[in-house]
């Protein structure tokens, strides 16, 4: 990605080196330039995936390094947006999402495991995990302003740094040798409304003799996205509008209660007003739908202020002092459609005979429906309905995520060792509020007796509608302290080179809590899910690692670490690493190694949630009366803790060529495989009851029949289960799901990197080409998935550059696959999607720099999937449409 060609050989060591390029980037442009260089400015530095200082621009581990300015030719104004374009993120990863419990989180997930095996860290040390997510660390909370490079390890870390490396790791290196001052604002505004973007940074770096200090501020905003401010999200319908719905069979279909004259729905105005709509049909076709889109966000509003400070002290020739804090804060807010009538405590809200409510109650006798003639077929009936409370207002959630983290630590000498010791203290919190929120009892008591008319809901009174809703609260926290020490040197020397040593320990406390309010936690909220969770555990940790040098072109890494958790055991990761350099033009890599991922302390620690799972059982279905029992239905389900959860398993490999032909040219080729065991995986309603009925081999240990006479969930040691009536096959009363250890994940693929480089008229031109193709993808050693919805086979960026004297240009490709199924499962598929980034750069003679792009240049529209909620695959595309931004920096 360099390149530069005028960069001094220490720079093109920190670079390239540390980031563990091998010889895809060693032996690029910028090594080619850095060999016209005085070697004896080489350092020893770290090579990302691993803990030995080396003089060698080559490696054994697959790193790929994003520097300053890709980032500044990229024009992302955060980390997660930087990152999720990356080719390794196959499958996508979470981004910020309109009234979801993590809404303002930010995720990554190399090789489409999952953010939860990816390892994050900020300066080799772990990120801070968010709260609100339990298993993951935020990339929004870590300010784009702050980074100096980005080196992503694609390969397996556990034996360098612990749990949740599977899928690899990124490191985020941030700036620590910045002197001056530096200032940049900038905006977007997007050619379709929302989404626009603001930024602003400052910077303020100081050296002297023994010392030196950096800090900076970083604010960056980006602007809400309705559902109704793009043509594929604004039209969105559900059935939780104003709907009878007929329990006991009658005369409905497949459930409904469909009436001769008004269909469905409810008459009166509880389908004329707001956003509800009957889509103009009428009598027996009738049916009520409620158009969400129209009030709805898609994407959240996001704000993140930030601050940043580091600083290094010689204390003498031997020990340098250093630190490193941060404080950042990420705000946001989303908009979600009025309550809808689901998840409710028993199924759905109903009305009883005779009851202000029941269809058939005259108003003569109280009743709320001036249609009541029409509906004598069910007087002594009662009668569920879908309702959407869209009179008491849109659910509105505000959060407030504030990260503080501070390392202080020394690094020196003693004896002959190398050393780095300190200790690290961060604390995450997570605030939120959401408004508008039904309480299924008050509002169940309030249809019971008239109060709220469900054939006029919005004539409801003000006292009526506020003591029906709730603001739901929630307050997350998570603790961690750190201390940490590692040793190395130089043992002693073989006919090749030297035999260098690293060893060193680790103890880390983790405390989380994640409250939810008491009505919250009753299951009385209605429109919301989650409840609390908290525990804490310690974990300590013993490393080593060794380079040998085997052959003057063959050299060997060794590298094993033992993990102690407190909760539930511990695990040791082995790894071996061969690079061999059978000429100056070619590199050949291989690695082997074993890794884990701990259960995290959301997953074993979380109160019961109440949920209406959404399953297919025929007596369950036949006993409600159903007249199509092979439809779906809702059972009453709990979402338990496992605290019995054992650490998940890998085993993966690698192999690899780099290569340089020419001076102008170079690249890499790497394979990768992964086999995930004891696999910690969700387990729904519908596999369990096919477990325990015996039509599924494809089942967990430990599955319980629960006591069908218990009130749940008060008997949560029973572990995974359900309450069958009287035994597998007869109806059931309750479930509980969860997480459990069961299956595997195979994983394999292909990353490929070319670069060049050349002099083109009064300026230099660069290309960088990068490839990832994911050759297999099975889960349970099932079929294989690589291509079908969710993970395109191929993801890939092209960035091209060209540079003469004070102007610059940048033109950048990105190419997501395609896939073959749809989120339906229909066999037309998912197009692929080509976007293209223009940027054009003007350095004044005053030290500025001005920057004018444009992303998705062309406006391509994300690839459609009518079967997605919001359209399209919203973890794998965006839906801006055509940037354009505008950014200036002043350097002083």
């Amino acid at each position: 990605m360099r390149t530069n060609r005028d960069k001094r050989l220490s720079n093109a060591v920190r670079l390239a080196l540390g980031a563990g390029l091998a010889a895809s980037l060693a032996m690029g442009p910028t090594a080619f330039a850095a060999e016209e260089e005085d070697s004896a400015e080489l350092e020893r530095v770290q090579v990302t995936g691993s803990r030995l200082s080396r003089l060698d621009l080559e490696g054994a581990l697959p790193v790929t390094v994003i520097d300053r300015e890709d980032i500044d030719l990229s024009g992302h104004i955060s980390v997660a947006d930087l990152l999720r374009g990356t080719t390794f993120n196959s499958a996508g990863s979470f981004r910020p999402q309109s009234g979801s419990s993590a809404q303002s989180f930010a995720g990554l997930s190399l090789r489409g495991l999952g953010s939860s095996r990816t390892l994050i860290l900020i300066d080799g040390r772990r990120a801070p995990v968010a709260p609100n997510v339990g298993s993951a660390q935020d990339l929004n909370a870590i300010p784009l302003a702050a980074v100096e490079r980005i080196e992503i390890l694609s390969d397996g870390a556990s034996a360098i740094y612990g749990s949740d490396a599977i899928g690899g790791v990124v490191n985020i290196i941030t700036r620590k040798d910045f002197t001056g001052a530096e200032m940049t604002v900038g905006a977007s505004d997007p050619a379709r409304e929302g989404g626009e973007t603001r930024e602003f940074s400052a910077m303020l770096g100081v050296a002297g003799d023994r010392g030196q200090i950096m800090m900076g501020v970083n604010r960056d905003y980006r602007g809400i996205v309705f559902g109704r401010q793009r043509p594929w999200s604004s039209d969105g319908f559900s059935i939780y509008s104003n709907n009878f719905y007929d329990y006991t069979g009658g005369t409905g279909s497949v459930g409904w209660y469909v009436n001769p004259t008004h269909g469905t729905a409810v008459p009166g105005d509880g389908c004329t007003m707001d956003a509800f709509t009957d889509l103009g049909t009428s009598g027996a076709n009738r049916f009520c739908y409620y158009e969400y889109s129209q009030v709805a966000a898609d994407e959240a509003e996001l704000e993140n202020n930030s601050l940043f400070v580091r600083g290094t002290y010689d204390i003498n020739s031997d020990w340098t002092h250093y630190f490193n804090s941060s404080v950042s804060r990420v705000q946001s807010f989303g908009r979600y459609a009025p309550v809808p009538s689901s998840p409710w405590p028993n199924g759905l809200p109903t009305v009883y005979p005779g009851g202000p409510n029941h269809p058939s109650t005259s108003p003569a006798n109280g009743g709320n429906n001036p249609e009541w003639a029409d509906y004598g077929d069910v007087a002594t009936i009662p009668l569920w309905f879908t309702h959407r409370f869209a009179a008491l207002g849109t659910r509105d959630t505000f959060t407030d995520a504030n990260v503080y983290d501070m390392n202080l630590g020394l690094e020196g000498y003693i004896g002959d060792f190398e050393v780095d010791f300190g200790v690290r203290s961060t604390e995450s919190k997570y605030l939120e509020l959401g408004k508008n929120y039904v309480v299924a009892n008050i509002a169940q008591g309030f249809i019971d007796d008239g109060s709220y008319n469900i054939y006029d809901p919005f004539s409801v009174d003000e006292t009526t509608a506020n003591s029906m809703i709730a603001t739901t609260s929630r307050e997350s926290i998570f603790y961690t302290k750190e201390v940490y020490a590692v040793a190395s040197r130089d043992l002693f020397q073989l006919p090749a080179g030297f035999v260098s040593l690293a060893f060193g320990g680790e103890y880390r406390e983790e405390d989380y809590q994640d409250t939810y309010d008491s009505l919250s936690e009753g299951g009385q909220i209605v429109g919301s899910a989650g409840n609390s969770a908290g525990f804490g555990r310690n974990v300590k940790a013993f490393f080593f690692e060794s380079l040998i040098p085997l052959l003057d072109d063959l050299e060997m890494n060794v590298a094993g670490r033992y993990d102690g958790y407190s909760d539930y055991g511990n695990d040791f990761s082995p790894k071996v690493a061969f690079q061999w350099t059978p000429m100056d033009e070619v590199t050949v890599r291989a690695s082997y190694g074993q890794g884990f991922r701990a259960p995290t302390l959301d997953i074993i620690s979380q109160k019961p949630s109440f949920s209406a799972a959404g399953v297919v059982h025929v007596p369950t279905a036949t006993q409600q009366g159903l007249p199509d029992p092979t439809v779906g239905i809702q059972i009453t389900t709990y979402s338990i803790a496992n605290p019995n959860l054992e650490s998940e398993q890998s085993d993966q490999y690698a192999l690899g060529v780099a290569f340089e032909p020419t001076n102008w040219f170079s690249g890499s080729v790497d394979y990768y495989n992964i086999e995930i065991t004891n696999r910690i995986a969700s387990i729904g309603a519908q596999q369990i009851i096919n477990c325990l009925e015996g039509t599924s081999q494809n089942c967990p240990p430990g599955l319980s029949l629960l006591d069908p006479s218990a009130n749940p969930p008060s008997n949560i040691s029973d572990g995974l289960g359900m309450a069958f009536q009287n035994g597998p096959g007869t109806p059931i009363v309750y479930g509980y799901t969860g997480f459990t250890n069961l299956g595997t994940i195979n994983t394999s693929g292909v990353d490929i990197q070319l670069q060049a480089m050349f002099n083109l008229g009064a300026g230099q031109l660069a290309h960088n080409l990068q490839i990832s193709q994911v050759m297999s993808y099975e889960v349970d050693s099932g079929a294989d998935v690589a291509g079908d919805y969710g993970l395109p086979e191929m993801r890939a960026t092209l960035q091209n550059q060209y540079s003469w004297g004070d102007f610059g240009v940048a033109w950048n490709l990105n190419y997501i696959g395609p896939q073959d199924q749809t989120a339906g499962g229909d066999p037309s598929g998912v197009d692929s999607w080509l976007t293209h980034d223009l940027q054009f750069n003007y350095y004044t003679p005053w030290n500025g720099r001005v920057s004018l792009g444009a992303m998705n240049v062309t406006d391509e529209d994300p690839p459609l999937d009518s079967s997605e909620g919001r359209g399209f695959n919203f973890n794998l595309f965006n839906g801006y449409g055509r940037v354009p931004y505008l950014r200036y920096t002043q350097t002083f």
